[in-house]
């Protein structure tokens, strides 16, 4: 009877234990085509881990595509960066330290401290920048993830899934192909010191294996999302709740293998389409969801340049118009608009900030002036600016459509400084300039300073 009664007990002491194991998920895609070749679980809505730093660095490079920092933009680390827990690169707060070694870290060592300075330097809170991840995840069809934080430490619905992440995995692949080679270092120069990569064993042992990302916490068990390539062949397999890393990487081993054997020899790359970019629009880097919602009625995007009769008309329309509400509205659905049409890439620098000063910029006048020569330039804002002679350049850009849309979004970000003053792209031979105009010294200062505390490429432009 003892012996039953300790036996009994036994059984209860370690049924918890089994009970906490995370549960298991997989999936095993042909990354050309996107054809699942095995899942398990798939659309189970688990804790994701430091899986979710793959969307922390998949925006990263958005940010820097669309010219809302550079890989050398000085983050500033804040208190909340630096108290993360380990895994972390060991920043301490009030160091700076560039864009570039924050991507690093979180891409090989997955340093959470990493992660949360880059969502801060990005959308200027964790929060916001959470919000966006979502929102990215949502316009990438990954319908069953909710993104909490940066790193993915185990919080209150923060989940997502082995389908989603495997998704994710896809489109860090062909969105952002330059960057790639991060997930197969060994290790890497993070600035302040070398670290190794948390994949090193699989990358080392597999052959073909390239990427992508590791991620453990206790609720998620040990969870990877892996992809090699052998030949015209490449696979992408995720693995969900491991009982081990050894084991982990055992499994995907084994996935990959089965991916191999079912895959032909030869088929079609069938890219993904690149989500809608759902970048930080409004105060504070956050995002105005409700007048992005829905098309927009109206746009503030002129056909053409107004004749000089029309002209001072429209200036003295818009120094009457002081309805602050009606004109922030009329931004954010021209940035609706704008955001749902197809993109170009910007200039492919490292900084999108130009090396000289333009040399065509005209400064817009209310009277009366020569027709400007074809495709050289819109006005996207008539001023009163008057004797107004300084200004800001935003950056330079490929199209004119990107070019527009940044100012839209800058407009919107810093309306205070910025009221009142011209909106012009100007065509170079070297790209499309954004700029504010007709602003005295003093404000094109000022507004530059604010725009840099944001990490928006900025400079003054004086008379000419």
């Amino acid at each position: 009877m003892g012996f039953i009664l300790i036996a009994l007990l036994c059984v209860l002491a370690f049924a918890p234990l089994r009970s906490m194991a995370a549960p298991y998920a997989a999936m095993v895609i042909d990354a050309r085509t996107g054809e699942v070749l095995h899942s398990r679980n798939a659309d189970a809505r688990l804790h994701p881990a430091s899986l979710t730093k793959m969307m922390t660095l998949y925006i990263a490079f958005e940010a820097v595509r669309n010219g809302e920092i550079t890989l050398d933009t000085p983050v500033r680390i804040t208190q909340k960066a630096a108290a993360e827990p380990p895994s972390k690169l060991g920043l301490r707060a009030g160091q700076t330290i560039a864009f570039r070694y924050l991507i690093r870290a979180a891409a090989v060592k997955s340093a959470n401290d990493a992660a949360t300075a880059i969502g801060i330097a990005i959308s200027g809170s964790e929060a916001a920048f959470a919000r966006r991840m979502t929102r990215t995840a949502k316009a990438m069809g990954m319908s069953r993830t909710t993104f909490k934080n940066a790193h993915g430490l185990t919080e209150a619905g923060h989940l997502s899934s082995a389908r989603d992440m495997t998704t994710l995995g896809r489109h860090l692949l062909y969105d952002y192909p330059q960057y790639y080679n991060l997930f197969s270092r060994q290790s890497t120069d993070a600035g302040i010191k070398t670290v190794p990569n948390t994949n090193r064993r699989l990358l080392a042992a597999y052959k073909g294996a390239d990427g992508i990302k590791t991620g453990y916490t206790r609720a998620a068990g040990f969870n990877l999302v892996a992809s090699a390539k052998r030949k015209d062949e490449r696979i992408i397999a995720t693995v969900f709740g491991g009982k081990s890393g050894a084991s982990r990487n055992a499994k995907v081993a084994e996935l990959l293998d089965l991916g191999f054997r079912r895959a032909p020899s030869r088929a079609p790359i069938r890219k993904p389409e690149r989500p809608v970019y759902a970048g930080n629009v409004g105060l504070g880097g956050d995002t105005q969801v409700a007048a992005l919602s829905g098309a927009p009625k109206s746009s503030l995007r002129p056909l053409g340049r107004p004749s000089a009769t029309t002209q001072v008309a429209s200036a003295v329309a818009v120094v009457a118009d002081q309805n602050s509400d009606r004109i922030s509205s009329g931004i954010a659905a021209a940035i609706a608009e704008a955001d749902v049409a197809p993109t170009a890439p910007p200039v492919e620098t490292s900084d999108t900030r130009p090396a000289l000063r333009p040399d065509n910029l005209v400064l817009a006048s209310t009277e009366p002036a020569s027709p400007p020569e074809p495709e050289q330039e819109v006005i996207t804002r008539l001023s009163s600016s008057g004797g107004h002679l300084w200004g800001v350049n935003v950056g330079r850009y490929t199209t004119r459509y990107e070019a527009e849309k940044i100012l839209l979004k800058t407009a919107l970000s810093e309306m205070t400084t910025l009221d009142g003053s011209l909106r012009k792209v100007s065509q170079s031979s070297r790209g499309f300039d954004a700029t504010f105009q007709g602003m005295t010294r003093e404000q094109a200062d000022l507004a530059c300073r604010r725009l840099q505390a944001r990490n928006v490429t900025c400079f003054m432009i004086g008379p000419s």
